[in-house]
């Protein structure tokens, strides 16, 4: 009889014991995990083993610890489905879809790279060159799409366009998306980073969600230091209490690439524009945005830090895209003064390059 106990008591041991592994590997197999490497190719080299194909998903910080893994090919999957390719894993992935990934094969896409502060007619004519149509599409067309505002109504019902919307990042398409599946995921994706909270916080700042992201386009092509921008978010609010016209010359740019005369130089004549979005001419924030925007900028346009600041001026000390920060016009003057100086000996030093 006590033979029978032991028994029993080691049968029941090792089937808690078996239970508990189960428990624990199944658990690790379907927990997602966030990774760094979304939208990026990870190469899976052709004659890899199943070790040293773990091993790449976990250098790359796409799955967690490579035992579990390893053991469930050996018990319950089938290594020989595991295919060579470039792959792009999505974020978060729990380690089972990342195997269910390789055992599908890659397919091709093409990358779609949208910088922070593009503008829609940038990107237009990115689209149009990467991602040729039958019968052709060409950037004219591809903008009339973009003045369909139907996807962001519910967020900027007085938006005239796409402009602000389409979220700058780097998307992986397949060859054959036509325009409007492009924009579409732009905007899905801008959704996806804009906070329902934000909204509130709009709000509290007497601003729509529509100016909160103009704001932020202005923030956008202004500076590309991140800390900053909460200064020069505080300069835009300083000069717009007071009633000084903002004076950003990338409106003037934006002018003239939607009049079709951009040449690379802001002109006398940009600076003179009538255009609503001459911010030198014009008080107050332009009728909607003129880049695509990122978080950061986002945030900026939220959250200004409180300053007296009502000028800038191009740290050209630093040129890294800085700034120095005035609260009055005799300070902004002299730091004007020295920027004119840089400015003027970069011309002359271009001069002199073009003629040799």
């Amino acid at each position: 009889m006590k033979l029978i106990k032991i028994a029993l008591f080691l049968i029941f041991l090792a089937l808690a014991t078996l239970a508990g592994f189960g428990y624990w590997l199944n658990a690790t197999l379907k927990t997602p995990r966030e990774h760094q490497r979304t939208g990026e190719f990870i190469t899976i080299e052709r004659g890899s083993t199943p070790a040293q194909i773990i091993a790449k998903l976990n250098g790359e910080g796409i799955v967690g610890e490579q035992m579990p893994l390893l053991l469930y090919l050996r018990l319950f999957g089938d290594a020989s489905k595991l295919q060579a390719g470039e792959y792009t894993f999505p974020s978060p992935i729990t380690p089972i879809d990342a195997l269910k990934l390789l055992e599908k094969g890659s397919v091709k896409t093409t990358r779609l790279v949208i910088p922070e502060g593009f503008t829609r007619f940038d990107i237009a004519k990115r689209i149009e060159q990467q991602f040729p149509q039958e019968p052709p599409m060409t950037e004219d067309q591809i903008l009339l799409l973009m003045a369909d505002t139907s996807l962001i109504k519910d967020l900027a019902p007085e938006a005239r366009n796409l402009e602000g919307y389409i979220y700058p990042a780097t998307y992986e398409l397949p060859p054959d998306a036509t325009p409007a599946d492009i924009l579409r995921k732009g905007v899905e994706q801008f959704k996806k980073v804009w906070k329902p909270e934000w909204n509130e916080r709009a709000r509290q700042l007497g601003r729509t969600p529509h100016e909160i992201v103009t704001i932020a386009s202005l923030i956008e092509t202004e500076s590309p230091v991140e800390s900053e921008r909460p200064v020069v978010a505080s300069v835009i609010y300083n000069r717009l209490a007071k009633n000084i016209p903002l004076g950003i010359d990338q409106t003037a740019v934006y002018i003239a690439k939607m009049e079709k005369r951009w040449d690379g130089t802001i002109h006398k004549s940009d600076l003179e524009s009538t255009s609503p979005y001459n911010t030198r001419k014009y008080g107050g924030i332009p009728p909607g945005p003129i880049s695509s925007v990122s978080e950061s900028a986002i945030q900026a346009a939220l959250n200004p830090v409180q300053t007296d600041y009502i000028f800038y001026v191009l740290n050209v000390a630093k040129n890294d895209g800085s700034h120095h920060f005035y609260a009055s016009a005799a300070e902004f003057e002299r730091g004007k003064a020295e920027y004119q100086k840089w400015l003027a000996e970069q011309r002359r030093l271009k001069r002199e390059g073009s003629a040799q």
